[in-house]
């Protein structure tokens, strides 16, 4: 058996742990932790009923239930294997690999993004003195038709006084988010997914579990203007830099964008 040990068993050992690393990991951030206990342990019993012990019946009864535990698990954990298959699709290697194929007029582009980056900044800072409540996510490379189409579509330039006429508290449109794709606004007043993270400080409110939210599905980035303090945030990979100046804002957004 030792000489039959090779490379290839090496290789597959690590693969093994890293994967069963990263799904703790994963397991630990959405607070499942306890379940993948369950999980291993019972994986572990299993197969030592079934490849030790080779008890027959006790492991022909586990094996049933291992076949209808995986669709089990399927639906028992499908955020966290959507989210682990974005963050896989979404690795900064693949999307090294987006840039080096990218085309276009570099400047040309810049200048575009300017014009969106520039407007958004200026409603926020503005917004923020007037303490009014505002929720803006920006799409990347993962569309947002599914939260374009729960708004009101608008398909406008992007311009700061149409920002914060939107956002204007007698506004119909206020309470909802705000899209921008394409150098664009896409839509107002859309739905966003709410972040159930129990870590998310207390006096954060709504808009913010709502930013966050959106940025564990996506690539997104979501600005968010607190309707109480006048604070500005902005929700990136799922964490949240807070009380931002007009200088950082144009900094993140500037540097994520590009």
């Amino acid at each position: 058996m030792f000489f039959e040990f090779g490379i290839k068993d090496i290789i597959d050992i690590v693969l093994v742990a890293l994967m069963l690393f990263y799904i703790y990991r994963l397991m630990k951030e959405s607070r499942s932790l306890n379940v993948f206990m369950g999980i291993m342990v019972f994986v572990v019993l299993w197969l030592v009923v079934s490849q030790v012990l080779e008890m027959r019946l006790l492991g022909s009864i586990m094996d049933k239930l291992v076949s209808v535990g995986v669709i089990a698990l399927i639906i028992l954990f499908q955020d966290d294997i959507r989210k682990f298959l974005y963050n896989l699709g979404a690795h900064q290697r693949i999307q090294v690999i987006r840039r080096l194929f990218a085309t276009g007029d570099k400047k040309q582009d810049r200048a575009r993004l300017k014009q969106v980056i520039m407007p958004i900044v200026m409603s926020c800072m503005s917004m923020s003195k007037k303490k009014v409540g505002a929720l803006i996510v920006i799409q990347r490379a993962t569309p947002l038709d599914d939260i374009v189409a729960t708004g009101e579509r608008i398909d406008a330039t992007v311009s700061q006084r149409l920002i914060e006429n939107l956002f204007f508290k007698n506004s119909p449109l206020h309470d909802g988010a705000m899209v921008i794709a394409n150098h664009q606004i896409k839509a107002a007043g859309c739905i966003l997914p709410v972040s159930h993270d129990l870590n998310i400080p207390k006096e954060l409110g709504l808009r913010h579990r709502a930013a966050l939210g959106i940025t564990h599905e996506s690539d997104c980035i979501a600005i968010v203007v607190s309707e109480e303090t006048g604070g500005i945030s902005v929700a990136i990979r799922s964490e949240f830099q807070l009380r931002l100046s007009a200088e950082k804002l144009e900094s993140i957004l500037t540097q994520e964008l590009e």
